[in-house]
This record gives structure tokens, C-alpha cells and sequence, in this order.
């Protein structure tokens, strides 16, 4: 019996790497016969060339890194980029103001000259991908664990310095399978990014935190840029005579609409995913990182919503901040408690058991899960002090930006400053104050430092806690176990810090000292933590960190080894990737199953009048009720598809990605995941997964009907069979 149990474990192990269904985020340039052949048995119908061509132009040509952290594509000849609202929220917010709210109102470019710029924003588009693993490696050769995890960055960034120099490109080189393959990434960088269209946010963030990660889900989630160039065809800075971006390749765009079982692609930039992970990195996740990271999360969320609803000001103020907070509040939570429910952990360990058998004899993989064990028992006791430093302490944005001013601080303290150091120290932080100073929400601030103080007190361990700050807390403010002694020192802190008091902090500025920052009062904070964790904890998450790669590399090279000959793909790590899979409806649990497309009919049952999250702009029910589809509308449904569903990979980064039919044409933007399968990012369920999608039609009737920007509709090349 038992050698059949680990017979059957083995089996299982052997296929666990192995991508299964519809699992894989591969990489467009080594797809492999196996890959390929299978998109094209799922009903693909553009070859390999088209896919990705280092010769000719190809549908990658047509695919962005939008911003720093999502995915956009080009759908017209003349630059035009669809990605998601969320993705272009911040250009929004910054281009709004309280007489010009295009957050609360939509904005629509009805001609080139109209559109806005967005100072900041850029698009990177991929240029070519070079396998560096020998160089690398080379390198490498013989470093101690520490040594690897210190150098290895500097190392990547030499080698492709060197590789991209001269040619105006830039190149990040990405680790595969954890450091055991290493590529350079080509990039060419366009800076002229202006905002073209988004819809009123009652569309664009339609159903709020509420419909998050949630199916059905009825959100309008797209905006709208255009990508410029100069004259000559170079990237450039803004310029009034810069002129719309000609690309290699643009999109085609499908209105003929999806049916269940579709093939569906996605191309697209997914930042991370950690399918590898080992049982005890699952363990820390599930009883410390994430339960820590909802609770402080949830209260900075709590504060900021409190004044958000007061006032349009502060809404937009802090729109960006709550919105990025809230996103992955909720994922953090979903994450525990499908890897609880679905027994990841209890499979992580039947892996590594099967593991072990497969190594047994091989001496490079000896004490492997027991080295694992080692490292982790020495971290766990003080995982969460460092969570709640993060996320609850430097929560406090005036306590972050506080904690920005140690490296003035350096410059200060060194014997042998400059002059020249000091004042470019100083015109550093004198321009960080100005952006910190407009985005600072005083009541909500002062609210969140008093929450998360408390909680740092009531839920670390009392032996962690910064040395005298608690008793200085308790003997200047009262009982440490009531809430009205961290109010107390919060006003204490808002009210004595020179960073809010213009006059004070223009007097440091002119002669800036150590001691008159030391006796900040935000500083103290910042510093007392900080301090804490630098002088008595950093070392062990250094250690942790370096044995916990240097072990995960082994681990990988050893599941390479055991699987060689079958197709496999690397964790997702923001590099261009694309996943295949089909149109399809699922059942979540008993006697429920979710049908495979929301419509607008939908939208109009979750619709509450002046609710933050469910209200709609007055066109929207006109056009609506009055059934004005035009060539927009589904011809089973009789309706417009809002979103719909598929089976394909994706994770954070995915974002705006582009979701393609069997011909590669646009039929939506993926948007989202729903909530049954958060465990994502360790362990795709190939029942459960689903990817969210605003369809195209969704998104041109928006901008056609409502938005009266026929202009851009006449821009795209249109399929409608």
C-alpha cells in the first residue's frame, strides 16, 4: 500500500510543473513545437511568425509596458493605445481638477489637438529577446549564497548596460526558473503619452471594491492614450510638433463578438506569480504575511474612505493611493483563503516529498527540505514586525516621507560632506516635500498613524517593540491599551513636525543640521521604527532572503532536471508572455453556475442612484433604455456584452492586456481575476481559474454612443466577421 501511495505522489509531482489545461504564461519567442501545436488544436489560426518576428512585424510589435506596471496595446496606425482605467487612473486623477474632473465626468479627444499630456507616463515597447544565461553564469560562478543575492543585480545590469550601450535602447535581463535561465529584455522607451478618452469613473471603476475580483462583474474599465513620436521618428520628450507614433504593428479590432468556448490569447506583461513556491513559504504566507497585510491595509483604507466621501477634493486627491491600497486588500484575502481551502499546502508537501524520493542519491539535493525548514523557523518570529513596519508604520504617508529623509540625514552626519552633496541632498527633498505636501490628506493621515500604532503595540511582540518609544508613548499620552493615547500622540506628531510647517521647514532647508531633524517629530517615529529593524531584525531577513533564493534555485534546477524534454514556462516576473485558453462558463459551487457574459442589462439591475459605487451617468440609462446598440449590440444576447470570461493565465501586470480570437484580432482587455481562484499567483486550479474582460464592443459603444468620439472608432480597422 505504501509503495503505491508514492508511487501515485510521484506521478503527480512529475506532472505538477507540467502546464496542464490552461495553465502557462509563456514566452511569445520560445513557444516550442509542443505550445504551438497545441494553440492551433484549441482552434489558433496565425502562425508562429505572426505571433512573435524578429524579421518581420508581428503581433508583439503591437503590445506595451504602459506605465510601470501594466500592459496596453496599439489599435490604430496612428498610435492609439487601449488599457485599462485603472491603469491610466493617476494620468486621469492628474489631468482633473475640481472645474475639470475628467475622473468624475469622462474626457473624450475629439481631435488630436485636444488630447492631454501626461508628464510622467511612457510606454516601452519590446524590441528583441537575447538568452544571456552563459555570460551570466559565468559570473556567478562560485558565489556563496549572501554573495549571490548582494551581486547578482549589479551583475545583470553591467551585462545588459554593455549589451544595450550606443544603441539608444534600453535592457533589463529577467531571471527564468529562479536564476537557472537569464534573457535580456530590448526595450525602446516613448515618452510622449497623451490621454485621449476615458469614461465617467461611475463606467470606469463601475461596482468599486464591492464587484472587485468579483463574477459577474459589470465594469467599464478602460481609457484611452496615444503614444507620439518626433518628426524623425525617434522617441521624444513632449513637443507641441511631435506627432502620433507610426507603429510596426496595430491591432484589428472585432466586433463580431465571443461565444462559450472560443479560443481566446492574451498577450501581456505579468508581474509576478510563484508557482514553485515551497509548503513553508504557503504556511508563512497563510498565518502571518497576508492576515497582516488585510488588517493594516484594511484600516488605512477605512480612514481614507471616511474623508474621500466628504469632499470632491479629497477624493481625488486620494483616488490613486486608495484605489492601488484596495485592489490588493482584498486579493491578499481571497489568496488566504482559497490556498486554505483548496490544501495547497498539504499538496506543496506531498511535492517535495515526491521530490526527495526522485533526488534520493543525488548528493547536490541532500538536506534540501530540511535547509528550507532551518531557514524558515529562524525568520517566522519576526515575519510580521516586518509587515507591520511596511505596511502599518511607513502606512502613514507622512511617516513614509519622514522615513525618506534618513538619506538628508546621511548626507548630514558624514565629516567630509560637500557643499555640493548637501544642496543636492536638500533640492531632493525640498521637491519630494512639494509632491508628498499634495497628496497629504491631514484628517485621514492622523487617523491612520494613531490605528497603526496601536496595533504595532497590540499585535507585536512586546520583546520587538522599539526600544523606549512605547514607554515615552505611554508616559507622555497615557494608558498604552486605549485608543484615545494614540490620538493623542498622533496630534502630537501633525502638530509639531516642521514637514507640514511651511515656515519651519523652509528655516531647516536654509540650514539644514542633524539635530533639529533628529527632534522632528515624524522623523522620531520613523526613526525609532526603522532603527528597530535596521539594528536588531534586518540581518535575519538578509539571511532568509539569500538562503531562501540560493535554495529555490537549487530546487528548480533539480525539477528542470526531473522533467527535461517537457514543456514547462517560468513564473511570471513582467515580462512579455502570452496565454491561450477559451471563452467558458464555470460553476463556482453547488447547485450555482456562472454564465459566461455580464450586459448592459445587468449594469442597469446593479444601478443605485448617487451611490459611490453603483451610479451611472445619465446618458449611459438614456442610451440604454432607449436600446441605441447600433453595430455594437450582441446578436444572440440582444444586448451589448459589458464583460465575459475565460479560461487563459494571468496575474498583476495583466492588466490592459489585450484578449485575442483565433485570428489575433481585439475582442476585449482583461481586467481582472475572479475570487475562487486568488491562489493564482502559487497554484492555478484549471476548474476555477478565470479571467475577467471588458468586451470591445463595450468599450467602442462608450466611446461612440456616449462619449460622441466617432473620431477614433474611424481610426480602427473594424472586423465584423
Amino acid at each position: 500500500m505504501k509503495k503505491t501511495v508514492l508511487s501515485l505522489i510521484i506521478f503527480s509531482f512529475f506532472l505538477r510543473p507540467i502546464a496542464k489545461a490552461d495553465e502557462g504564461m509563456w514566452l511569445p519567442m520560445l513557444l516550442g513545437e509542443q505550445v504551438y501545436a497545441d494553440m492551433v488544436k484549441r482552434g489558433l489560426k496565425v502562425s508562429k511568425e505572426q505571433l512573435y518576428s524578429m524579421n518581420q512585424a508581428s503581433i508583439k510589435d503591437a503590445i506595451v509596458i504602459f506605465g510601470g506596471g501594466c500592459t496596453g496595446e496599439i489599435v490604430s496606425k496612428e498610435g492609439l493605445i487601449f488599457t485599462n482605467h485603472h491603469c491610466g487612473y493617476n494620468a486621469i486623477a492628474s489631468a482633473s481638477s475640481v472645474e475639470h474632473n475628467y475622473l468624475k465626468d469622462g474626457f473624450w479627444a475629439k481631435s488630436k489637438d485636444q488630447e492631454i499630456s501626461s508628464p510622467g507616463l511612457s510606454v516601452q515597447f519590446l524590441v528583441k529577446i537575447t538568452d544571456v544565461t552563459d555570460k551570466v553564469n559565468e559570473r556567478i560562478k562560485g558565489l556563496s549564497a549572501t554573495e549571490l543575492t548582494q551581486k547578482l543585480p549589479g551583475i545583470l545590469t553591467e551585462i545588459a548596460n554593455k549589451e544595450t550601450e550606443g544603441s539608444g535602447y534600453e535592457g533589463r535581463i529577467a531571471s527564468m526558473f529562479k536564476a537557472n535561465q537569464f534573457l535580456l529584455f530590448t526595450y525602446e522607451r516613448f515618452k510622449d503619452v497623451r490621454l485621449v478618452g476615458t469614461p465617467p469613473e461611475s463606467i470606469g471603476k463601475f461596482g468599486g471594491d464591492t464587484d472587485n475580483w468579483e463574477w459577474p462583474r459589470h465594469t467599464g474599465d478602460f481609457s484611452i492614450f496615444r503614444v507620439y513620436m518626433s518628426k524623425d521618428g525617434k522617441p521624444a520628450d513632449f513637443a507641441a510638433d511631435n506627432v502620433p507614433y507610426k507603429p510596426k504593428y496595430s491591432l484589428p479590432v472585432s466586433i463580431k463578438g465571443v461565444k462559450d468556448g472560443d479560443y481566446s490569447m492574451i498577450y501581456g506583461y505579468p508581474g509576478g506569480t510563484n508557482r514553485y513556491e515551497t509548503s513553508f513559504g504557503v504556511k508563512l504566507k497563510t498565518d502571518v504575511e497576508n492576515p497582516s497585510l488585510v488588517g493594516l491595509r484594511d484600516v488605512r483604507l477605512k480612514y481614507m474612505f471616511e474623508e474621500m466621501k466628504k469632499d470632491p477634493a479629497t477624493k481625488l486627491q486620494l483616488a490613486g493611493s486608495y484605489a492601488g491600497i484596495a485592489n490588493y486588500w482584498k486579493f491578499f484575502d481571497g489568496e488566504t483563503q482559497q490556498l486554505l481551502k483548496y490544501h495547497v499546502y498539504e499538496e506543496k508537501q506531498a511535492n517535495e516529498a515526491a521530490f526527495a524520493a526522485w533526488a534520493k542519491g543525488k548528493t547536490e539535493y541532500d538536506n534540501l527540505f530540511a535547509d528550507y525548514q532551518k531557514i524558515y523557523d529562524a525568520w517566522r518570529p519576526y515575519a510580521k514586525q516586518r509587515v507591520y513596519l511596511n505596511e502599518g508604520i511607513l502606512g502613514s504617508p507622512l511617516v513614509a516621507f519622514a522615513s525618506s529623509l534618513q538619506k538628508l540625514d546621511a548626507t548630514l552626519s558624514k565629516k567630509d560632506a560637500t557643499k555640493e552633496e548637501i544642496t543636492k541632498a536638500t533640492d531632493a527633498v525640498k521637491t519630494a516635500r512639494a509632491n508628498f505636501i499634495k497628496s497629504e490628506n491631514i484628517t485621514s493621515d492622523k487617523n491612520i498613524l494613531g490605528a497603526v500604532t496601536q496595533m504595532f503595540f497590540n499585535d507585536v511582540d512586546a520583546s520587538q517593540h522599539p526600544s523606549n518609544f512605547y514607554h515615552w508613548l505611554g508616559t507622555t499620552f497615557g494608558d498604552l491599551k486605549s485608543k484615545k493615547s494614540y490620538e493623542a500622540y498622533a496630534d502630537y506628531v501633525f502638530s509639531n513636525t516642521m514637514i507640514l510647517d511651511d515656515a519651519k521647514w523652509n528655516r531647516f532647508l536654509e540650514a539644514p543640521d542633524t539635530a533639529t531633524l533628529h527632534k522632528d517629530a515624524a522623523y522620531m517615529t520613523a526613526s525609532a521604527f526603522n532603527s528597530n529593524f535596521n539594528n536588531n531584525y534586518a540581518k535575519f531577513f538578509t539571511d532568509f532572503s539569500a538562503q531562501n533564493f540560493y535554495l529555490g534555485k537549487t530546487y528548480l534546477k533539480g525539477i528542470l532536471e526531473m522533467n527535461k524534454g517537457k514543456k514547462m514556462y517560468p513564473d511570471a516576473n513582467f515580462t512579455m508572455r502570452v496565454s491561450y485558453g477559451n471563452v467558458k462558463s464555470y460553476t463556482p459551487r453547488d447547485a450555482v453556475k456562472y454564465n459566461y457574459v455580464c450586459t448592459l442589462s445587468g449594469v442597469l439591475e446593479k444601478y443605485k442612484p448617487g451611490d459611490y459605487e453603483f451610479d451611472l451617468p445619465a446618458n449611459l440609462l438614456e442610451k440604454a433604455k432607449a436600446k441605441d446598440f447600433g453595430q455594437y449590440m450582441d446578436a444572440t444576447a440582444k444586448d451589448i456584452v459589458v464583460t465575459y470570461i475565460t479560461t487563459n493565465d494571468i496575474t498583476g501586470g495583466n492588466s490592459g492586456s489585450p484578449v485575442l480570437n483565433a485570428k489575433g484580432e481585439l475582442i476585449g482587455l482583461a481586467f481582472d481575476g475572479n475570487y475562487e481562484a486568488l491562489s493564482h499567483k502559487i497554484a492555478f486550479d484549471k476548474n476555477l481559474n478565470r479571467t475577467i474582460c471588458l468586451d470591445v464592443r463595450y468599450l467602442l459603444w462608450v466611446v461612440d454612443k456616449l462619449g460622441g468620439a466617432s473620431n477614433l472608432i474611424q481610426e480602427l480597422d473594424l472586423k465584423k466577421i
